[in-house]
């Protein structure tokens, strides 16, 4: 009874309450955050850009390890189960984006600043607003560099639920018309961005204009040399291919672009430690530094990657398993030229097919253009300055010539007591350990616990840095026929590179195109340089007898000869490694991804790529 009468109690007394405060009931909810409040509030507004500048695309870049060994830089040398990156034909889905999800969220948040941010100004307004058409036009650039045209969606496709959704199925555009709309866009919003000028992480003008620098390079590009093959690769809609006559436009757009970026960004190359080679890679490390224009930060444990991890010299791990799976390759090494201007090709052995023999085992590598040091960890060298270990063995001398003898145990020694096989290899056929004689040490962080699974790496990632934009713009500027231009733009890279005053007076396109795959390697870069200049079929023509489609490996033996003067010098043999077994294989059907059967079942207004 007692308990009958307390609720009775109750029940008047929230009775009584409610007719006394009407709006009790009304309250605004603690856990839900309306449209009004969402789009009025600029910090909310800065975490949703923040989780779409996080969202960025990508293809072999931001520390993809995987990626990076598709390509002729490196090869695999990790886990047996992924061999099959050392094994590789290029699929007609290689490359495939097709992300209109990312399209849709970035439609619908302009709209809804459009519809409900009443209470910021202009300014700031503005300044969302052209953030997100900034990133809308990025992720239109990967698309139409991978895709050709595609279907240009600007807003919201709303279905009515009338049953007949042909009013949502868009049509692709034309390439060029791709290519025009990103130029168009990045012009309409660079100077609302100018309010960000300053910052490397958010887009703000130049960082718009070195978008337009780069996608204007890649539409000229296409331009021209897709006409220049024997069978330009086009479809009758023009959703691929780029009429030839207007390649000098875009030639100068980008130009243009770059120009506007060298003469007024207030962005300088990274020259700040007299050790040209230390200071290649330091300008990938050190945060905050001149050079870079945009990039993608890695902070405070909140968010790290893990590429130092996977890619450390094996004998340098911090922690207890020894992924080392990026090995870059010879081919790479030797693109990097001499500073006496000779080509890079090493001097392994002599005019009668001998080995040469080095008194040390990084001498080799002597005189070599800075960036190679910057780039890649080659025998005799170090890292977070301790010594990486690398010997594949001794060559023992047999009365004739030399016997090449390797160990399985890295680390151990020979009978004479001398090293017998590094313990950071490197080892043919085997996993966690070199099997080219490279380590890679762009974006390998020194920093306490980066190979650390549970600490791992800070330092960030470029989209953007002004070595590109020397090279964008020298070759525009080469394209263009102001070769002087274009020459000064090139030797200003190269004299950061250790070159001298300059050391190139002739310039060429292949001069260019060295320059990018040294200056650029493992950025994102060279896949895609390969497929605008139209050369990456007769690069990577599967044959593996071509030095340019196939990997090789350098491997330093010690010489034991004892009483000669050759005795503990270098020799080093050349090879392709037992586990890289098929040379690239790029195809002309490679050149535009396949378009998913599924997208096309859903819109029978789009066409096939050619060759699919």
């Amino acid at each position: 009874m007692k308990y009958t009468l307390l609720l009775l109690i109750l029940c008047a007394s929230f009775a009584t309450v409610s007719c006394n405060n009407e709006d009790w009931l009304e309250r605004d909810p603690k856990n839900i955050i309306t449209d009004e409040q969402l789009w009025n509030d600029p910090q909310l507004i800065t975490s949703l850009l923040a989780n779409y500048y996080d969202r960025l695309p990508t293809f072999h870049g931001v520390f993809n390890t995987g990626g990076m060994t598709e390509i002729d830089d490196a090869m695999w040398s990790g886990h047996f189960d992924q061999n099959w990156r050392n094994d590789f034909q290029y699929g007609y889905d290689y490359g495939r984006y097709w992300d209109y999800t990312f399209i849709r969220d970035i439609n619908l948040a302009l709209d809804n600043i459009e519809t409900f941010s009443t209470e910021i100004g202009d300014e700031q307004k503005n300044l969302f607003t052209s953030e997100l058409r900034f990133i809308r036009a990025f992720v239109y650039f990967e698309l139409v560099k991978r895709m050709g045209g595609v279907p240009l969606v600007t807003e919201q496709l709303i279905y009515d639920f009338g049953g007949d959704p042909e009013y949502l199925q868009i049509p692709r555009s034309k390439e060029h018309e791709v290519y025009d709309f990103i130029y168009s866009e990045l012009e309409t919003i660079k100077s609302d961005l100018q309010a960000n000028n300053g910052s490397q992480t958010r887009a703000n003008e130049f960082t718009a204009l070195a978008l337009e620098s780069r996608a204007m390079l890649y539409a000229a590009s296409i331009a021209k040399y897709n006409n220049l093959m024997d069978t330009p690769i086009n479809l009758p809609g023009g959703e691929v291919g780029i009429p030839a006559e207007m390649a000098k436009d875009y030639y100068e757009k980008s130009l243009q672009a770059s120009q506007s970026i060298l003469q007024d960004g207030g962005y300088a190359l990274y020259d700040e430690n007299p050790d040209k080679q230390a200071n290649f890679y330091e300008m990938m490390m050190n945060k905050g530094n001149a050079e870079v224009i945009f990039a993608k930060d890695y902070v405070n444990s909140l968010k790290t990657h893990g590429f130092t991890f996977e890619n450390i010299p094996r004998s340098l791990t911090e922690d207890n398993e020894y992924p080392s799976n990026l090995t870059p390759s010879l081919n790479l090494v030797e693109s990097f030229d001499y500073l006496d201007g000779g080509e890079g090709s090493l001097n392994i052995t002599d005019a009668s097919g001998d080995p040469i023999v080095y008194e040390d085992i990084n001498g080799i590598f002597a005189n070599k253009d800075a960036r190679l040091y910057g780039t890649v960890i080659y025998p005799g060298t170090t890292f977070k300055s301790a010594p990486v270990k690398m010997q594949a063995g001794v060559a023992v001398w047999n009365d004739s010539d030399y016997e090449l003898l390797a160990s399985q145990d890295l680390g151990s020694n020979y009978s004479d007591e001398g090293l017998w096989t590094g313990a950071d290899g490197p080892q043919d056929n085997t996993q966690f350990v070199s099997n080219t004689g490279f380590y890679a040490r762009k974006f390998l962080s020194d920093a306490p616990g980066a190979s650390l699974r549970g600490v791992a790496s800070e330092n960030w990632w470029p989209w953007f840095r002004l070595g590109e934009i020397y090279l964008n713009a020298a070759e525009a500027a080469f394209e263009l026929n102001q070769e002087g231009v274009a020459t000064t733009y090139i030797n200003t890279l190269r004299e950061r590179a250790g070159f001298p005053e300059n050391s190139i007076t002739d310039l060429n396109i292949e001069d260019i195109r060295k320059e990018r795959r040294v200056e650029l390697a493992f950025e994102d870069h060279r896949y895609f340089d390969l497929k605008r200049w139209r050369i990456a079929h007769e690069v990577w023509d599967g044959d593996i007898n071509n030095e340019d489609a196939a990997v090789f490996a350098l491997f330093p033996y010690r010489i034991v000869r004892p009483g000669h003067p050759d005795n503990n010098k270098y020799i080093f043999n050349k090879f392709t490694p037992t586990r890289f077994r098929r040379a690239r294989f790029f195809r002309l059907g490679n050149y535009y991804a396949s378009i998913d059967q599924g997208v096309l079942n859903n819109n029978p207004k789009l066409v096939r790529n050619p060759f699919h």
